[in-house]
């Protein structure tokens, strides 16, 4: 194709302008905050949570940017396997998965990299503006209507402009205006999936020294035991990951009235009732700056594959498509994993003018299983007002047995841990072979049944 616009210059839209770059000869990023480094995008007012690259996410970044984890780690991340990466469930250590590698990084390192590698590619640039429109030619999204912005991403001056495409790419983020401008139009919005979870979570930056050295992921969540929730766990939920600057970032997270506020003292006392790496870290490292919090109000999907006519020239990405619950660190991943799955399409030779159904169903398959993922686990919040799906008492039930094997059973918790990491689908999990090391696991147990 001659040109591609992808509206939204963030994690998700700078992949997918990589993705582009080898099926285009011009590719321009329409991103209001134009091309600023690592401060930029206050479209995404959580990017500076704590975050992470799960395992598949780490290899489909290293698939597009060859060599950027080496660059990060100069940067001063780190990346973690084996020992290095601690997950406890209901305070109890889990064994550990060998071949699952995690990258310490804050998102503002990692997509700062990968925007000086998407500047430096010839075939793309990042242009200052903000969409407020489609143009259409016939069934087709032939281009965009947006005005310039300035540096601060405020509207400029100058006059609203047009931007023709051959492709045009919904990568504006969970509040995309996309519904309403294919409605203007005469096409039907995306049905939604809405999962009200009312949850909180605070991030917190510690100064780094010679504790824990061997330590780069450290991840205490509720099980069975606590009946998975937050208040009242077992052991604190929380999340410790080892970040460039010799900093220590560290998340708290809850539900309703238990979300973590941003009272220090407050803070370190909640950090004081979790695991052991948790609690060395407030008791031996300081604050390094303020702790700010982010509350996350609902989980939605946009369902493109149950529309009946869609136009062509038109495809969506990143939390445009589903915002899922970021306690489980999907957001980032399933970015990648949909950058991967137009690439596969688009090597199919299809047309970029017609309807992009065969992409839709490629990045189904990866919202889906994200959303599986954490719905299961959701709908375990007493809180969470939603439809049960039919066997979801059976389904928990297996879910639970399979956690407690995780802990000990090194066979199932490697299948557990792929899923997790997105480096399998959660039927898997379902597997008789996993199953049966579910029973053994547990029939080994003292008093196991």
């Amino acid at each position: 194709m001659r040109s591609a616009v992808v509206l939204g210059g963030s994690f998700a839209g700078l992949l997918t302008a990589r993705v582009l770059s080898d099926h285009a000869e011009d590719v321009v990023v329409l991103e209001p905050d134009g091309a600023l480094d690592e401060g930029a995008g206050r479209g995404a007012p959580h990017r500076s949570q704590l975050h992470a690259l799960l395992a598949m996410g780490h290899t489909q970044l290293e698939r597009w940017f060859p060599g950027i984890t080496q660059e990060l780690l100069d940067s001063g991340a780190h990346v973690g396997a084996g020992a290095a990466v601690q997950y406890y469930v209901d305070g109890v250590l889990k064994v550990d998965v060998p071949d699952s590698r995690l990258l310490g990084a804050t998102r503002l390192l990692i997509e700062g990299a990968v925007r000086r590698r998407v500047l430096k590619l010839p075939n793309v640039s990042i242009r200052a503006g903000r969409a407020h429109d489609l143009l259409f030619s016939g069934a087709r999204v032939s281009g965009v209507r947006f005005s310039s912005t300035a540096i601060d991403g405020s509207a400029s001056a100058a006059p609203d402009g047009e931007l023709t495409a051959d492709l045009v790419v919904d990568a504006m983020g969970r509040s995309t205006r996309l519904g309403a401008w294919l409605q203007s139009h005469g096409w039907d919005q995306a049905p939604v999936d809405r999962m009200r979870l009312d949850l909180g979570y605070a991030t917190a930056h510690f100064h780094r020294g010679d504790e824990l050295p061997d330590t780069v992921v450290a991840h205490s969540s509720p099980g069975p035991a606590s009946g998975y929730r937050y208040k009242g766990a077992v052991s604190e939920p929380a999340a410790v990951t080892a970040l460039e600057g010799d900093r220590w970032g560290v998340v708290l997270a809850g539900y309703k009235d238990y979300r973590p506020g941003t009272d220090p003292e407050e803070f370190k006392a909640r950090m004081l009732r979790s695991v052991a790496p948790v609690r060395e870290i407030a008791e031996r490292c300081e604050l390094a700056g303020e702790i700010g919090a982010f509350h996350f109000r609902e989980s939605l999907r946009r369902r493109y594959t149950d529309l009946s006519r869609f136009p062509g020239g038109l495809i969506v990405v990143g939390d445009a498509v589903a915002s899922v619950n970021p306690i489980y660190g999907q957001g980032l991943t399933v970015a990648a994993l949909q950058a991967s799955s137009l690439s596969a399409y688009l090597r199919t030779g299809v047309s970029p003018h017609v309807a992009a159904w065969g992409y839709f169903r490629r990045a189904g398959v990866v919202v889906d299983a994200a959303w599986q993922l954490s719905a299961t686990a959701d709908l375990a919040q007493p809180h969470v007002v939603a439809r049960r799906p039919r066997g979801y008492q059976l389904t928990r039930w297996i879910g639970d047995k399979i956690i407690e094997a995780a802990v000990v059973d090194p066979v199932v918790n490697q299948a557990f841990m792929n899923v997790v990491h997105m480096r399998a689908h959660p039927k898997t999990l379902s597997h008789p072979r996993v199953l049966l090391a579910t029973a053994r696991a547990l029939a080994s147990r003292p008093g196991g049944d």
